[in-house]
């Protein structure tokens, strides 16, 4: 309701700050509703960028391995290399079964490029791609006002979470696997505090170690997904308040200095992002290897 009173105060006299920032955080939803919490609802701009970001991330991986040759690489293929070494180091630092490494490795490599990408989308222009979707939708006899789009899959809860759960699901799968269920089922009743003789105090533990268990995959989930979710968001934010200094001088004609800062602090701040765009894709990357070789220990 909030994003509505704003794009109609737009129409009327052209936005605020607090108005723009609001708009450019809408989504592109697949319908709207006032529902604190409704499942129904999809980010199409973050599934969108999301898909075809991961399509990016293995058509690179895949034409850097089919055109690899032994001899001199080039240079796409020399950084590919260093690249692949590297993570595979890291996983053989975390990861001893080499079984689980075959797998492992190869998706600590796809997380860390995918992630990266999407991270970068965070330097574009802010209102690059939202403009040309208004223009398009303008063009097709829609509402240019309602034609809400963010190119940060990141820097959506959603999008971010839903890359901390499928983490979460590895390892499940590898705590299964390795130990097998009965293994597995019986640690999660054991650890960390053990068991007794005692029928009681048996059942007693029993029930504090599976709580402990649930809150420490609970917990290291939330975390993960909500580091690089805030991180972003925070850099996304950052960028529009920058943006509004240029949109200030645009619509007022006057202070140029207000030109000048935006230009020096936009050119500052994507120079020190891009360390935080990659930083970040590694700490998730490191943090999904972690976890999963977590699962392969026993406790």
């Amino acid at each position: 309701m909030a994003a509505e009173n704003a794009v109609a105060s737009v129409v009327e006299h052209g936005p605020t700050a607090g108005e723009y920032v609001i708009h450019h955080l809408h989504f592109w939803q697949n319908h709207a509703s006032d529902a604190v919490l409704d499942m129904s609802i999809i980010h199409i701009d973050t599934v969108l960028f999301s898909v075809l970001l991961a399509v990016l991330t293995f058509w690179g991986l895949w034409s850097a391995a089919r055109k690899a040759s032994s001899g001199v690489p080039g240079r796409f293929q020399a950084a590919v290399e260093i690249l692949v070494e590297f993570v595979d180091n890291e996983t053989k630092g975390i990861i001893k079964n080499a079984e689980s490494r075959k797998y492992v490795a190869p998706l600590g490599l796809s997380i860390f490029v995918w992630v990266t990408l999407m991270n970068t989308m965070d330097l574009l222009p802010v209102d690059l791609l939202p403009t040309l979707w208004a223009k398009l939708i303008g063009a097709f006899g829609g509402d240019p006002a309602h034609a809400y789009l963010r190119v940060l899959p990141t820097a959506d809860v959603s999008g971010s979470m839903g890359l901390s759960v499928a983490v979460l699901l590895l390892c499940l799968y590898y705590n299964v696997k390795i130990k097998g269920l009965g293994g597995w089922a019986h640690e999660l009743v054991t650890a960390p505090f053990g068991t007794s003789r005692n029928p009681l105090v048996a059942v007693l533990l029993g029930v504090v170690n599976l709580a402990m268990q649930i809150i420490e995959f609970a917990s290291k989930t939330l975390s993960h997904g909500l580091r690089l979710f805030g991180n972003m968001y925070a850099g996304e934010l950052i960028f529009m308040l920058i943006a509004l200094m240029g949109g200030a001088f645009a619509f007022t004609g006057t202070g140029i200095g207000l030109a000048i800062g935006h230009v020096i602090a936009g050119l500052a701040w994507a120079i020190f992002h891009i360390l935080i765009i990659i930083l970040q894709a590694f700490i998730f990357m490191m943090l999904a290897l972690v976890y999963i070789g977590q699962a392969h220990d026993h406790h």
